[in-house]
């Protein structure tokens, strides 16, 4: 039995709106902010959801989704377990790249950086901002481990619900933030004909230079 996939899509043309250089603030940050606040504002279902890249110790590129959950001058924030894949993979090669995308409204940001753990006390502050199950979670799984089936993640679950009820549920040492310093942010908005815009912020010691790219 045949396995393929027609995968075409209908064509569309992009927005009749501009990006240019000189209505561009002087860094990344105020731009993204609007973005992804319009991305918020357009009821984006995870609007802050991004692809996150790495290079596994076998030079192998790796992608997976997660989530934004801080924005500042020093760069973009994601959480996670330091022993997972993902970790492992930072541990070994700090740089990475994100990438946001939001069709609905003809918007990407591709972010290069590296990556570097927050503070433990900035960790803990945010693990006690979450759900309980959330927190529950991050004790029960050994991310990215084998496991021989869903029912020891369940069992596991239903112990530690027991065990900590009506107690503060502590912030595993191997869960944490870390923090994206990027080196470039590129701005891709769709424009008609497919000439898009494309807007690149590179670090240039304490400056930020900006480029156009050809779409």
């Amino acid at each position: 039995m045949s396995s393929k996939a027609y995968i075409k899509g209908d064509r569309r043309d992009f927005s009749k709106e501009g990006l240019l250089e000189s209505q561009v603030p002087l860094s990344p940050y105020p731009l993204f902010t609007k973005w992804i606040n319009l991305a918020v504002k357009s009821n984006i279902i995870d609007a802050n959801a991004l692809t996150l890249c790495t290079v596994s110790e076998c030079i192998t590129p790796q992608s997976r989704v997660v989530l934004l959950r801080n924005l500042s001058e020093d760069g973009f924030v994601f959480y996670t377990n330091y022993h997972s894949a993902k970790g492992k993979a930072i541990a070994f090669n700090p740089s990475v790249s994100l990438n946001f995308f939001w069709p609905e409204i003809d918007r990407q940001v591709r972010v290069e950086g590296i990556a570097e753990k927050v503070s433990e006390q900035t960790s803990s502050n945010y693990f006690s901002s979450r759900p309980r199950k959330s927190q529950l979670g991050a004790l029960v799984s050994n991310q990215s481990d084998v496991i021989v089936s869903r029912t020891i993640l369940e069992e596991k679950m239903m112990l530690l619900t027991k065990e900590y009820e009506g107690k503060d549920i502590p912030k595993p040492k191997h869960w944490g933030g870390y923090l994206v310093k990027p080196s470039k942010v590129e701005f891709w908005l769709g424009r008609p004909s497919r000439l898009h815009d494309r807007i690149l912020y590179t670090k240039q010691s304490e400056q930020w230079q900006i480029e156009r790219l050809s779409p």
